[in-house]
C-alpha cells in the first residue's frame, strides 16, 4: 500500500486509524507491513531533528559570516581612506556597493560616486563607520543636516564636498547637496563640524561654510578664528593697513551699525583705505573732522564727472612722504578711483577698479585702457620702491574666488577677458596676490550681493585684494578678510608688514 510523508507524519491512503483491513493481507504481511511504518516514522523524526539541527547551524555560520563581512567591510573602507586614489581604479558597480556599505545616499555617474566617497573618507574612522551608518541617521525634513564630529590635524585639509546641481541639467532626479560646516580650534588636532547632507549653514558664521558650485578636493572654507597669524611681539616693527569697499560713507556712518570707529577700536590699524566712498568735496571736510580720532592724514579723491559716485581715500596715523590722485591720465582721473600715498619704504595704493556694468558695457575700456593703465602705474612706481595696491579690484581671478563659476562666466567680474587682463597687467608683472599665497586652498569671499540672502548663504566672490611687490613678498606676516562686518556689501580685509 503507498503511504504519503506529509508535514511529517505518515498517512496511509486506505483506512483511518491505528490499523489497517486486515482481511486483505496475511499475518506475515501485515507484520512486514507495521515494521516499515515504524521505520519510516524513525527516519521522519531524525529527518526532522537534523533539521532543526542544521537551521541552528546555519544561523550561527551566517552570524559568523556576518561578522567577518563587517569586519572586512571596515578593513576595506580603511584601507580606502588610506588609498583614496583607489576609487579612481574601481568600476561604477563598486563604487555604489561601497557607498550603500558606508550609507552614503548618493546618486549619479562615476564622478559623483566618487566624489562622494572621497568626502566621506575623508572624515570615516573606526568610529565613525558605526556611527553613521543608514539605521543611524536619524529621519529629517528637507534642508536640514546631519553633523558628524572628526578630529582632523589642523594641516589637514578638507575632501571635495558635493555640491548642488543645476536642476536645468538633472530633470527627473533629486537635487543633491552638501556644504562643510568646519569649526577649528588653535590646538594642533581641531574638532571639525561637517555638514553631511542638506544646504546648511551657521547663520552666525556662514563663511565657515564652504558654499560652491565646483569645489575641489583640497577647498576648505575660510575662518579667520583659526586661519590669522599668531600676533608679532612687541619688538618686531609692523605696520597693519586696513581696506574696505564702504559702498557709501555716509549711509555707512548714519544708519547702518558699526563705525569706522569701532573699527579702530577693534583692529588697531595704522592706516584705513577706502573706496567707493560716493563722497562729494564739498562733503569731505565734515566727514574729516569727526570720523576718526588720533588718524590726522587723511588724502580723499571723488568723482566729478558723475557726483556721488566712486571716490577713494587713505587715512593714516603715519605721515606719508608724499600723495598723488589718479593715474596722471585724464580719461581715467575724473571718477576718484586711485589715491596713492609714499612711505619710506613702500608705495602704497587704494583703487576701485571699473565695473564693467550691466550687459558689459565698459568691459572693453575695463581690459584695453584702464587695467594697462594701472599695471603700467605700479611698475613705474616700483623702479624706486616697492608697491602695495589695496581695494575692490573688481575680478574674481580664479575658480576658487567665487562660488558659481559656470553661472558667472559672462558677469561683470568674472568674465575671462577680465581675469586675463588680472593676470597679464597685475601678476605676470611680479605683483603678488598676499591672500592667495597665504591660503592657497581656502575658500574666502570679501563680497556678498544684497540680493537673494547671498551673505546669510555665503554665496559671494573675493573681489578685494592686496597686492604687494614680489620684493616684500615675504614680509607680509599676515593677509586676511574680515567676513563679520557686514555694514556693507564687501568686507574689510587687513594686511600686516614687517617692516
Amino acid at each position: 500500500m503507498p503511504l504519503l510523508l506529509r508535514g511529517g507524519s505518515l498517512f496511509r491512503l486506505y483506512g483511518c486509524g491505528c490499523g489497517l483491513p486486515s482481511a486483505n493481507f496475511s499475518p506475515s504481511k501485515l507484520a512486514l507491513i507495521r515494521l516499515s511504518l515504524m521505520m519510516a516514522e524513525t527516519r521522519a523524526t531524525y529527518s526532522r531533528r537534523a533539521a532543526s539541527k542544521n537551521t541552528d547551524i546555519k544561523k550561527d555560520d551566517e552570524h559568523v559570516l556576518e561578522k567577518e563581512d563587517v569586519a572586512e567591510s571596515k578593513l576595506e573602507i580603511e584601507q580606502l581612506r588610506n588609498d583614496p586614489d583607489r576609487l579612481q581604479s574601481m568600476t561604477v558597480k563598486e563604487l555604489r556597493e561601497i557607498t550603500r556599505m558606508m550609507g552614503i545616499p548618493v546618486k549619479g555617474n562615476k564622478k559623483d560616486l566618487v566624489s562622494a566617497l572621497m568626502d566621506s573618507l575623508g572624515k570615516v574612522g573606526t568610529s565613525s563607520v558605526e556611527k553613521i551608518g543608514v539605521s543611524d541617521v536619524p529621519s529629517k525634513r528637507k534642508g536640514a543636516s546631519v553633523v558628524v564630529e572628526q578630529n582632523i590635524e589642523s594641516s589637514e585639509v578638507i575632501s571635495e564636498t558635493p555640491s548642488k546641481r543645476s536642476r536645468a541639467k538633472n530633470k527627473g532626479t533629486a537635487e543633491e547637496s552638501s556644504g562643510a560646516n568646519v569649526k577649528q580650534s588653535k590646538t594642533s588636532v581641531q574638532k571639525k563640524k561637517l555638514v553631511v547632507q542638506g544646504a546648511s549653514v551657521d547663520h552666525e558664521e556662514p563663511w565657515t561654510v564652504l558654499v560652491h558650485k565646483k569645489p575641489q578636493p583640497a577647498w576648505i572654507p575660510y575662518n579667520p578664528k583659526v586661519m590669522r597669524s599668531p600676533s608679532l611681539s612687541k619688538d618686531t616693527k609692523a605696520l597693519k593697513i586696513l581696506s574696505w569697499n564702504v559702498n557709501g560713507l555716509k549711509a555707512l556712518l548714519k544708519s547702518r551699525g558699526f563705525s569706522i570707529h569701532q573699527l579702530a577700536q577693534r583692529e588697531d590699524f595704522d592706516i584705513l583705505c577706502l573706496q567707493e566712498t560716493k563722497m562729494q568735496e564739498k562733503d569731505v571736510e565734515v566727514i574729516k573732522e569727526g570720523l576718526l580720532e588720533g588718524y590726522t592724514h587723511s588724502f580723499w579723491t571723488c568723482s566729478v564727472s558723475k557726483l556721488g559716485y566712486s571716490g577713494t581715500a587713505i587715512i593714516s596715523r603715519v605721515k606719508p612722504l608724499s600723495i598723488k590722485y589718479g593715474l596722471g591720465v585724464p580719461d581715467h582721473d575724473t571718477e576718484g578711483r586711485v589715491v596713492t600715498v609714499e612711505f619710506n619704504d613702500f608705495y602704497l595704493l587704494t583703487a576701485y577698479v571699473p565695473n564693467s556694468g550691466d550687459g558689459l558695457k565698459r568691459l572693453t575700456y575695463r581690459v584695453t585702457e584702464w587695467d594697462p593703465s594701472l599695471g603700467n602705474y605700479m611698475k613705474d612706481l616700483e623702479k624706486s620702491k616697492p608697491v602695495i595696491l589695496t581695494g575692490d579690484l573688481n575680478c574674481a581671478h580664479q575658480e576658487i574666488d567665487i562660488h558659481d563659476p559656470a553661472g558667472n562666466r559672462r558677469s561683470a567680474g568674472f568674465t575671462i577677458e577680465e581675469r586675463e587682463s588680472f593676470e597679464t597687467n597685475f601678476l605676470s608683472k611680479g605683483f603678488v596676490d598676499t591672500f592667495r599665497k597665504q591660503h592657497p586652498n581656502v575658500v574666502g569671499y570679501s563680497y556678498w550681493g544684497y540680493r537673494h540672502n547671498a551673505r546669510k548663504t555665503n554665496k559671494g566672490w573675493r573681489l578685494d585684494y592686496f597686492l604687494v611687490s614680489e620684493s616684500i613678498a615675504e614680509r607680509v606676516h599676515d593677509s586676511y578678510i574680515i567676513p563679520d562686518i557686514s555694514a556693507s556689501d564687501h568686507s574689510p580685509l587687513g594686511l600686516v608688514l614687517k617692516l
